[in-house]
């Protein structure tokens, strides 16, 4: 796949001295769609050519800034997720589901059915070979749990979906640059696989 971009004028430079601003964000999830974006390889420094970099493992920035567009991985497991999701999607003008987990809660979600404080009682307090006295963690620097597993289009608009287990790095380039060259992203079965 080329790694050229070809941004009409009015996307590639909104100003003379403004790039589009790109930011990423991880919820609850395996960070795989994270590996498949930095697995676009080379074509990361054609894409540093058109945009800014925010929030992402590239800048390790914690915090996003004004974004023109958001690509979040990961569903919403505990109160932390919701906070840093909402505040996301205040500061993203376009914002990108990415990935199962994102879009349909995922792997994560496969403890829906189950009491989340069963779960936190047979694993911290009744599981075989705990010290005597083990209970529930419950320092207040730890995120409250959330009753189930929510993909995050429960919590905030989404604009676009891009679903895959992971998306391939092929298929996160080719929605980007489409949305950077203000085209449709695609939606081809092709693009689209579960590992």
């Amino acid at each position: 796949m080329s790694s050229e971009l070809h941004l009409p004028a009015a996307t590639a430079a909104p100003s003379p001295a403004r790039k589009p601003r790109v930011a990423t964000c991880s919820l609850a999830g395996c960070f795989g769609c994270h590996t498949s974006f930095l697995d676009i390889d080379e074509r990361l420094f054609a894409l540093a050519e058109v945009v800014e970099f925010d929030r992402s493992p590239i800048t390790d920035i914690k915090h996003c800034g004004p974004c023109d567009i958001g690509l979040v991985e990961g569903g919403l497991c505990n109160a932390e997720n919701v906070q840093v999701l909402r505040e996301f999607r205040a500061h993203c003008k376009v914002l990108v589901a990415v990935g199962a987990c994102a879009i349909t809660g995922g792997l994560p979600a496969q403890r829906n059915p189950l009491d989340i404080g069963t779960i936190l009682r047979d694993v911290y307090v009744e599981r075989t070979g705990l010290a005597p006295g083990s209970r529930v963690p419950d320092d207040p620097e730890l995120p409250l749990p959330l009753a189930h597993v929510h993909p995050i289009h429960e919590v905030v608009h989404i604009d676009h979906f891009l679903p895959g287990c992971p998306p391939s790095a092929d298929a996160i380039w080719a929605f980007v640059t489409a949305l950077l060259e203000g085209r449709a992203p695609p939606a081809g079965w092709g693009a689209i696989h579960y590992d």
